[in-house]
C-alpha cells in the first residue's frame, strides 16, 4: 500500500538519520576528546587498572628504597657521594644485580673520591643515571648541570625496533642534569621528568624528549637499552607521550630498604640477576606522585611499572601498543546499526534493554584494548548509546503511539467503544491487517427510499436519512458489531472481526430486532408529524470473509469481502417479496442459540440458480 509504505519510509529515514548522528557523535568524541570525555575515559581506565592489576610477584626487578628507616640509620639526605657509591658497588658486586638505575640526579659535585667512583661506575658498569627535563615554559628556563645521552632523530629511529617510523618527542624547555664530572663519560642516562594529566595523575611518561635537536630516552627505556641495545623502545602518541602499563599491583614488586643493602642484611637471592631501581619513598624527599593505582605513590614505582612493561614487550608477554581506532569505528557503526534495527522492531522497554546490554559488552571490548595500551576513547560509543536512548527510543515510541492513535481513530468509526477498549487491552497492533475470518454480516436498507423522499423537501429528506441511519447504527454499536459502511439509505455491518465473537449470529439477529423496534419508534414520531411510515429490510448471513484494511493509497477503509456479504445483500433484497422484514440465511440460522426462527421455505435468490432455504423470527414477521 503506497501510503503506508511512504509513512514507513519516512520513519525509517528518520531513524537512519538519528543513527548517523549517533555515529557522528562517536567520531567527534574520538577525534576531539573534550575535557569532560577525557576525564570520564581516564577515570574508567583507572578503575579497570586497579581492578585488573595482578599481584603476581615481579621477579625480574627489585626496588631499593631510601625510606624513612634508611634515613634514620644512615643519616639525612643528601648522603655523602661515597655512601651512594658504596650502595651502587654492593648492588653490582656482591649482590650481582644485572643493572642498577639510580632515580637520583647529582646536579652538584660531591666529595671527590665518591664522585670519581660514581663516574667510573657510570662509564664502565651497568649503571643508568637520571636527569630531569622540564616541560613548562619558564623565563628564564631552568638549565642546570650537563645533559648527556642525546641522540639524533636518525639514530633514535634506528634504535627503535618497532618499525613505527620517526618517533615524536615531547619538547622540553629546560633540564636539571648531573654535574659535568659525572655526566661526561656516563654510558646510560635516562629522563625521569614527567608531565602529568590535567587532573594531576601520572598516566604517561615521555617516550622520548626532544631538546635542542636531540632526542632523549626516558629512564626505563634507557635502563633497558643499556642491557639490551636491540630492545624494543616504546612508541609515544602524537604528543610524544607513552602510556605507562600499570599491569601489576604495587604489592607485586619486591622493595628492600637501602639500609639493608648497606648493612648487607638483605637476601642476595632477591637481587642477583635482576634489574635494580634505586629511589625514595620518604615523604621528606618529596618524590611522590598520583597514579591510577594509588592517589599517592613513590615516583620510583612509576619507573618500576614502566620497566616491567618494557620487559613484557621484549619477552613477548605483551603485544605492542595498539591504536585500535579502526576497531572502535567498526564497533560503533555495527552496534549503532543493530540498536536502530532493535529500536524499530522492539517496544521501548526492549530497546532500553538492548542499549543497556551493549554497555557491558562494549566495556569488555574497551578494557581488552586498555590492556593493550589502546588510546581510544572508552566512553565514545557510550555517548552514542545515550544519544540513541534519549532521541531514537522516544522517537520510535512517539511513532508507535501515533500509529496506535491512528489505528484507534480508524476503528472508532467502525466499532463500539467496548470493542475499541478490548483492542487496546489486547494490544492488537495488527488489527487492520487483512485476514480471513468467519463473520456474520447484516445488511439493512430502507425500502422505497426514492419514493419516500421524492415528496419531501431537501431538509426533511436529510432529516429522514439521518434519523433512519441512526435507527440502524445504534443497535450495531450497542451489540458490539463493526460498522462496515453506509450505503446511502442503509448500512453493512458484521460481527466476528476485528475481535472473535462466538455468538456472532445471535448478536446480529439481536441487533436486527432492535433495528425493527427503532424504526417502529421512528414511524410513531413521523406519524405525529403526518409523515408516512418507512419500512426497513434486513438480510443476515454467516461465512468466511477477507477482513481488514482493503483500501488503496488514495483512501483507506476497513471492510469485509466475501460470498457471505453478497448473500446477505440478496437476502435483504428478497425481503421485498416476502412477508417479513428480516431474512436469515441458512448458515447464520445454523449458528443461532438464543433466537427461535422458522423457515420461510426455499427461494431462488437473485443471481443464483439453486433454491435456498431462508428463515426469520416471529418479531420479523409482518
Amino acid at each position: 500500500m503506497q501510503k503506508k509504505t511512504s509513512r514507513f519510509s519516512r520513519g525509517t529515514a528518520t531513524l537512519v538519520a538519528i543513527a548517523l548522528l549517533a555515529f557522528a557523535l562517536t567520531l567527534l568524541i574520538e577525534w576531539q576528546r573534550p575535557a569532560l570525555v577525557t576525564r570520564l575515559d581516564e577515570g574508567l581506565r583507572d578503575t579497570f587498572l586497579r581492578w585488573s592489576a595482578s599481584e603476581q610477584a615481579e621477579n625480574r626487578l627489585v626496588v631499593i628504597d631510601i625510606n624513612e628507616a634508611a634515613l634514620e640509620q644512615i643519616g639525612p639526605w643528601p648522603w655523602p657521594r661515597r655512601q651512594v657509591a658504596d650502595l651502587t658497588e654492593l648492588l653490582l658486586g656482591p649482590y650481582g644485580a644485572r643493572m642498577v638505575g639510580l632515580d637520583i640526579v647529582f646536579a652538584d659535585a660531591g666529595d671527590p673520591q665518591g664522585d670519581a667512583r660514581m663516574a667510573s661506575l657510570a662509564a664502565h658498569a651497568p649503571l643508568t643515571l637520571a636527569q630531569i627535563f622540564d616541560y613548562t615554559p619558564r623565563n628564564p628556563p631552568i638549565l642546570q648541570g650537563t645533559l648527556a645521552g642525546g641522540l639524533s632523530a636518525l639514530n633514535m629511529q634506528s634504535a627503535s625496533q618497532q618499525g613505527s617510523g620517526e618517533q615524536n618527542g615531547l619538547s622540553a624547555y629546560g633540564y636539571i642534569a648531573n654535574h659535568a664530572g659525572l655526566a661526561k663519560n656516563a654510558r646510560c642516562i635516562g629522563n625521569i621528568g614527567y608531565k602529568p594529566d590535567a587532573d594531576g595523575v601520572l598516566r604517561r611518561t615521555p617516550a622520548q624528549t626532544r631538546f635542542e635537536g636531540l632526542n632523549y630516552l626516558n629512564f626505563a627505556s634507557a635502563l633497558h637499552a643499556c642491557v639490551d641495545p636491540l630492545a624494543l623502545a616504546p612508541s609515544g602518541n602524537a604528543q610524544g607521550q607513552w602510556r605507562i602499563p600499570y599491569r601489576l599491583a604495587l604489592s607485586a614488586y619486591a622493595v628492600i630498604s637501602a639500609a639493608d643493602i648497606l648493612s648487607e642484611r638483605a637476601p642476595r637471592t632477591l637481587i642477583a640477576g635482576r634489574y635494580v631501581l634505586v629511589g625514595s619513598s620518604s615523604l621528606s624527599l618529596g618524590d611522590r606522585v598520583s597514579t591510577p593505582l594509588a592517589p599517592l605513590s613513590a615516583g620510583i614505582m612509576v619507573h618500576a611499572a614502566s620497566l616491567s612493561g618494557l620487559l613484557d614487550l621484549s619477552e613477548g608477554r605483551a603485544r605492542p601498543a595498539w591504536s585500535g581506532r579502526t576497531w572502535i569505528l567498526v564497533w560503533s557503526f555495527l552496534s549503532i546499526a543493530l540498536a536502530i534495527v532493535c529500536i524499530a522492531k522492539l517496544p521501548a522497554w526492549g530497546s532500553l534493554l538492548v542499549l543497556l546490554g551493549m554497555v557491558p559488552v562494549w566495556l569488555g571490548q574497551a578494557f581488552a584494548g586498555v590492556a593493550r595500551q589502546a588510546e581510544w576513547s572508552v566512553t565514545a560509543p557510550l555517548w552514542a548509546y545515550f544519544f540513541l536512548l534519549m532521541v531514537a527510543v522516544p522517537y520510535e515510541w512517539w511513532r508507535t503511539q501515533r500509529k496506535s492513535r491512528r489505528l484507534l481513530t480508524t476503528f472508532s468509526h467502525y466499532v463500539a467503544q467496548p470493542v475499541l477498549d478490548e483492542i487496546v487491552r489486547l494490544d492488537l497492533q495488527h488489527s487492520l491487517k487483512p485476514m480471513l475470518r468467519d463473520v456474520t454480516v447484516l445488511i439493512a436498507d430502507m425500502e422505497g427510499y426514492t419514493r419516500a423522499t421524492s415528496s419531501l423537501g431537501l431538509e426533511d429528506a436529510a432529516t429522514l436519512t439521518k434519523d433512519f441511519l441512526a435507527c440502524l447504527t445504534r443497535p450495531v454499536l450497542e451489540g458490539l458489531g463493526t460498522l462496515d459502511k453506509y450505503t446511502g439509505d442503509g448500512l453493512v455491518a458484521f460481527w466476528g472481526a476485528p475481535l472473535p465473537c462466538d455468538d456472532q449470529a445471535d448478536r446480529a439477529v439481536s441487533a436486527a430486532l432492535d433495528m425493527l423496534a427503532e424504526v417502529d419508534a421512528l414511524n410513531a414520531r413521523r406519524a405525529q408529524e403526518n409523515f408516512p411510515p418507512v419500512r426497513v429490510r434486513i438480510g443476515i448471513e454467516s461465512g468466511p470473509a477477507l477482513v481488514g484494511d482493503l483500501g488503496t493509497s488514495f483512501r483507506s477503509t476497513y471492510t469485509a469481502v466475501g460470498d457471505c456479504i453478497n448473500f446477505a445483500s440478496r437476502l435483504e433484497a428478497a425481503a421485498q417479496n416476502l412477508p417479513t422484514q428480516l431474512v436469515i440465511g441458512i448458515k447464520a440460522n445454523s449458528q443461532l442459540l438464543r433466537h427461535k426462527t422458522h423457515s420461510l421455505g426455499e427461494i431462488t435468490l437473485r443471481g443464483t440458480q439453486h433454491a435456498t432455504e431462508v428463515f426469520t423470527t416471529q418479531r420479523g414477521q409482518i
